[in-house]
């Protein structure tokens, strides 16, 4: 050590330890607890919106079933299924009190009403009316299965 040199006699400069990355900040905290209730929210409306839809999802399904087996059904038949898989669906959506009771115009006016068309009272739906009680019901069923599937897609409440 020279005697002339003052700077010779300090010392090193000593750094602060680094920083940790745990304990994080308070708003680190807050982001987490908004980012996490966002997450949960919308995970809870996916589930109930595909809760919600399940119903039209498999009355599609077995419409397209239907569908595909109407070569080997004889018309009649057809009927009968299109619309016991209509008045299911409704019941689900509408309730047994509300749809149960309704029959012939009355049941077409309410998929009507409810599908927002006039093709059930005034169009091939009709078949789906006092059409189908008839010994031998009239007309092919073919124009049926589009608006069938149009009515599940579509139908909101009264």
């Amino acid at each position: 050590m020279n005697g002339n040199d003052p700077l010779a006699a300090l010392k090193d400069l000593h750094l602060p330890p680094p920083v940790g990355w745990w304990p994080p900040a308070p708003g680190w905290w807050l982001l987490g607890v908004i980012v996490l209730s966002g997450l949960g929210a919308g995970g809870y409306f996916l589930w109930r919106y595909l809760r919600r839809g399940r119903y039209r999802r498999a009355a599609l399904r077995e419409l397209r079933s239907l569908r595909e087996e109407a070569s080997v059904r004889e018309p009649r038949r057809q009927l009968e299924l299109l619309a016991a898989l209509l008045r299911r669906v409704a019941m689900e959506r509408y309730g047994r009190a509300q749809v149960a009771p309704l029959s012939g115009s009355a049941w077409l006016v309410f998929l009507d009403r409810t599908g927002q068309t006039s093709q059930f009272s005034a169009g091939p739906g009709q078949a789906l009316g006092l059409e189908l009680y008839r010994p031998e019901p009239s007309g092919d069923p073919a124009p049926l299965y589009p608006l069938v599937e149009e009515w599940i897609r579509r139908h909101r409440p009264c």
